[in-house]
């Protein structure tokens, strides 16, 4: 879980996606740090959900929520195993490989 103390050590600038299930990220820690700028989220879930009229999380800063519509795709498994085999290529031939993630 996701809690206050979790998302303060996230590094300024993060992003935390949701597409699981809302009560991963405690809203009220989540709602802070998106507010203090500090933080970036995009929700597909939320907690509670649906989200009522009025919550925080609707005025929050730095948030893309969308409306639980997050799921599988009869493209996504084409689409994946070209990426994968795209990369198995890079790989083989000593090459850089696509959409590396730095650690620090």
């Amino acid at each position: 879980m996701f809690n206050k103390e979790r998302l303060a050590k996230m590094k300024d600038g993060a992003l935390i996606v949701n597409v699981a299930r809302g009560p991963i990220i405690e809203t009220e820690a989540l709602i802070a740090e998106l507010n203090s700028g500090r933080i970036y989220a995009a929700l597909d879930v939320t907690d509670p959900e649906p989200l009522p009229a009025g919550h925080p999380l609707w005025k929050a800063k730095n948030l893309l929520l969308v409306p639980h519509i997050g799921g599988n795709s009869t493209a996504f498994e084409p689409r994946g195993r070209k990426l994968v085999e795209s990369q198995l290529k890079l790989l083989a031939e000593g090459k850089p490989l696509n959409n590396i993630v730095a650690v620090g």
